[in-house]
């Protein structure tokens, strides 16, 4: 049992509102969602003996303390409306952002999220936008031990952060494995904007036969990239290239990839020719990202898209894809499309 909820856990696929409940010979335990097909091979190698079916579960009756629970005698009554529903955890830091009537309470606002989350070390304020050619941000502690390093462990893999030398985030989760669920066995991928690797190291422990090209061009970054890839045992399968992405596909990788990942919203749209070069000549996927606040963000991301295509040698068979990634601030998003290249 303890096998199967430690697997369960690192796969990202435990409920833990919901009661695990026991029934005549078996034990069933929630799932947040269905497993992807590399995840259910790899739980009927780990767990010969599991099933999935469907059950009613209870929810556990003892809830989670919010922050807002510890707060709510603290603080004047009209601020309390403006306390930060999205908390960011990476590691055992937790993320938050602080608006500008909460700034003299921040210090309170930090010490209940640390005694609400038990496992949280760290609180951290955002400071500033992402900004800059390697996406940063500043942060200010308001709780707990003053540093910007962790580890951090998302679907069985293991990524040493730094969140003030190197762009992550935890909200990509799905979407990191929902792209290494759609590689192939004995593709080559080529991850132009890899970072510490969150993609390029999933896709290569999902596959057993695999070649991941990761690039980044912040220094900071390839240094966490190459400890990732030795923390998860793919050396290899991985490898960490540091260097202007446009200048390392002309001398490098021109003409290798089935499949492109252009995690790099802010500015995608000025690197499409850079990715079709990196595909090979037959063509292949590209998994393009973009940031949009427009009413129409799905169609707006594939004009853009398909528009920056007709300005290369490449044809689009097909979109597969468009989906809203994730609510950067009110009415902008961040979208991804998934596109066949000729």
């Amino acid at each position: 049992m303890e096998k199967a909820l430690t697997l369960l856990r690192q796969l990202g696929l435990l409920n833990a509102e919901l009661k695990i409940q026991s029934e005549n010979d078996y034990i069933h335990v929630p799932l947040l969602r269905g497993p992807f097909a590399p995840e259910l091979k790899q739980l009927r190698n780990d767990l010969p003996d599991v099933r999935l079916s469907k059950y009613e579960f209870l929810e556990r009756q003892q809830k989670a303390i919010r922050p807002l629970d510890l707060l709510s005698d603290k603080l004047p009554p009209h601020v309390l409306a403006s306390l930060p529903h999205a908390v960011d955890f990476v590691g055992d830091i937790a993320v938050v952002e602080i608006p500008p009537e909460l700034e003299p309470h921040r210090s309170a606002i930090g010490a209940a999220i640390i005694k609400a989350h038990k496992r949280v070390k760290t609180v951290l304020s955002k400071s500033s936008p992402v900004n800059g050619v390697y996406r940063l941000r500043t942060y200010e502690t308001i709780g707990g031990e003053a540093r910007t390093q962790t580890v951090h462990k998302e679907h069985g893999c293991v990524y040493h952060v730094d969140l003030a030398k190197a762009y992550f985030s935890s909200r990509l989760s799905y979407e990191h494995v929902r792209v290494a669920s759609l590689v192939k066995e004995n593709e080559t991928v080529v991850d132009m904007f890899a970072g510490i690797g969150p993609f390029s190291i999933l896709t290569a422990r999902m596959h057993s036969n695999i070649r991941v090209y990761a690039v980044d061009m912040n220094p900071d970054a390839y240094v966490l990239l190459r400890r990732n890839v030795l923390a998860n045992r793919v050396t290899g399968k991985v490898t960490p290239i540091l260097g202007d992405i446009r200048q390392v596909v002309n001398e490098r990788l021109k003409g290798v990839a089935d499949r492109v990942i252009m995690n790099l919203p802010e500015k995608a749209i000025e690197f499409v020719d850079v990715a079709c070069k990196a595909l090979k000549t037959e063509g292949g996927v590209i998994h393009y990202y973009q940031f949009v606040d427009t009413p129409e963000p799905l169609d707006t991301a594939r004009n853009r898209f398909t528009e920056a295509l007709r300005q290369t040698d490449r044809r689009l068979i097909r979109i597969s894809e468009t989906r809203i990634v994730r609510g950067i601030a009110p009415f902008k998003y961040q979208v991804v499309v998934d596109a066949e290249i000729k």
